[in-house]
């Protein structure tokens, strides 16, 4: 039997989380502003890397529009509920994707 996690506690971990994620995103748009290349080559290959760092950014944005819609979800008293069916989302759940907003029928 899993013990239920207290909505402050999710909440936390999210508060968390989000700083851990705007964090990141400052670092890697210091990176990408900070290149000044000058030989083709060098460019060529800091051009990859900047799009790795484009990825993990877009990748951490929609991360934080999640949880920042789950930091919603509890100011309004909804938080646990499946924003489609209205069923209680599991425990297991939410400690895998604490910021999700269905259940696992739903998700499927």
């Amino acid at each position: 039997m899993t013990t239920k996690t207290p909505v402050s506690a999710r909440k936390a971990q999210l508060e968390a989380r989000l700083a851990e994620l705007q964090t990141r995103l400052d670092e890697i748009e210091a990176e990408l502003d900070s290149h000044d290349a000058r030989d083709w080559e060098e460019m060529a290959t800091e051009r990859e890397g900047d799009e790795v760092l484009e990825g993990i950014g877009l990748s951490g944005q929609q991360e934080i529009r999640m949880i920042e819609a789950a930091l919603a979800r509890i100011a309004e008293g909804e938080y646990g509920a499946c924003a489609k069916c209205g069923a209680e989302i599991g425990e297991e759940r939410l400690d895998v994707l604490p910021f999700t907003p269905f259940c696992r029928n739903c998700a499927a």
